[in-house]
């Protein structure tokens, strides 16, 4: 039987390599378990973890791991922004979303957020500075929807859904708009009712760009990443929102819940106490 893998923070027990020495702290590929057995690869993405700063351990999973530094590497190094540009977020208060949407505001762009109740719209306006964000489950028509916050058009989509809003906002972006294909969850649901995409074709005439990645594409840039979204922490410019249920026996629950949109932020699984 294979062990479920994720990314996690752990405490080395003992180790053999010289690389990593009893009582560090690091973050990477772990199982979904009390206890791992690791042999220090690339794949694993293992990093050391240097505490301090007042920042909370369950951040260098999301904020400074790697959900924060998707976002980080997805819109700089995919959407290419510019000051005064137009930028549109699904599943904007995920892991990701959030992140993206708050460098974007400290970019100088123009931000709306796209979210799954009304509770994670209010945080988008509220508590992470978004322009505006819109319920999606309340819009019949996703196109009006998007024609409504963005007149003139969308620069740049930060996609984490796929789907019918992708689909939306090929509709509705500008010339040379670009298009961060993040994630696809809405093909990835329990639902089968998944719909596949209707116009691409604008992509030619518009001259849109669409480049899905991956951030190990981009681990040179990290230590550029840790320096700025730390920085960014600590004078207050941005704020991180988890989702935190406590006992390795919540999470398949957890996991489940991504996919109806149960989570409010980054879902983090607390697994043990020190």
């Amino acid at each position: 039987m294979q062990r479920i893998e994720g990314f996690g923070v752990a405490r080395v027990i003992d180790s053999d390599d010289p690389n990593y020495t009893p009582g560090e702290l690091i973050s990477g590929i772990t199982g979904w378990e009390e206890y791992s057995l690791l042999r220090s690869s690339n794949e694993l993405q293992l990093r050391k973890i240097q505490l301090g700063d007042d920042i909370p351990l369950s951040y260098h999973l999301g904020l400074l791991g790697m959900a924060g530094f998707t976002a980080y590497a997805g819109f700089y190094e995919i959407c290419s922004p510019k000051k005064g540009e137009t930028v549109f977020v699904s599943a904007a208060s995920g892991a990701v979303g959030q992140l993206v949407g708050q460098l974007a505001k400290l970019h100088g762009c123009y931000v709306v957020g796209s979210a799954g109740s009304k509770q994670k719209v209010d945080l988008l306006k509220n508590k992470l500075g978004f322009d505006e964000a819109f319920n999606y489950k309340e819009e019949v028509d996703l196109d009006a929807a998007l024609k409504r916050y963005f007149p003139v058009g969308i620069n740049i989509y930060f996609d984490n859904v796929g789907g019918s809003m992708l689909d939306a906002a090929l509709l509705n972006m500008k010339v040379r708009g670009r298009i961060a294909l993040c994630g696809m969850v809405s093909l990835q649901s329990l639902s089968s009712s998944s719909q596949g995409i209707n116009n691409l074709y604008n992509a030619i005439p518009k001259r849109i760009r669409l480049e899905g990645f991956l951030q190990s594409d981009y681990v040179h840039i990290f230590p550029q990443f840790l320096e700025h979204v730390k920085g960014y922490y600590k004078e207050g410019k941005i704020v991180y929102i988890e989702d935190i249920s406590e006992g390795l026996e919540l999470a398949p629950s957890a996991l489940v819940g991504l996919f109806s949109g149960k989570n409010v932020g980054k879902q983090v699984v607390w697994v043990a106490k020190e």
